[in-house]
């Protein structure tokens, strides 16, 4: 950078900082609810400890391929709709008991509410 003009130099570094703005408001839109989340599930169609969470609403229980869903999610047959994803963020043990996921719930409505507003985007 020592041969750029002190105009050029200011313009690049704008750049760079333009760019961490907009990684650390993207980080920021992710519901923070999600965060939770993302210690076994990813977004990105890939699966981790836990089912990508990219489609997830609209799909049925158990349906990604090449994921070992534990046998009480297998006969859960469940549509993850909404509503049945709030049921379950409550409370997966009570909805789907045996499942394996190690999640005690999330009790609060609104969290619930938000969380299932951003898995609605992941498309």
């Amino acid at each position: 950078m020592t041969s750029m003009t002190p105009a050029l130099r200011n313009l690049f570094l704008a750049g760079a900082i333009a760019s961490l703005l907009l990684a650390r408001a993207s980080a920021a839109a992710t519901d923070p609810a999600f965060v939770e989340c993302a210690a076994c599930h990813s977004t990105d169609g890939t699966n981790a400890l836990g089912p990508t969470l990219k489609g997830i609403v609209g799909r049925q229980s158990a349906s990604v391929p090449d994921f070992a869903y534990s046998n009480a999610m297998k006969r859960a047959k469940l549509q993850w709709t909404a509503a049945e994803l709030d049921k379950y963020l409550a409370n997966p043990q009570g909805v789907v008991p045996g499942n394996a996921m190690p999640y005690a719930g999330m009790p609060d409505p609104n969290q619930r509410k938000a969380l299932i507003a951003y898995l609605s985007t992941l498309k």
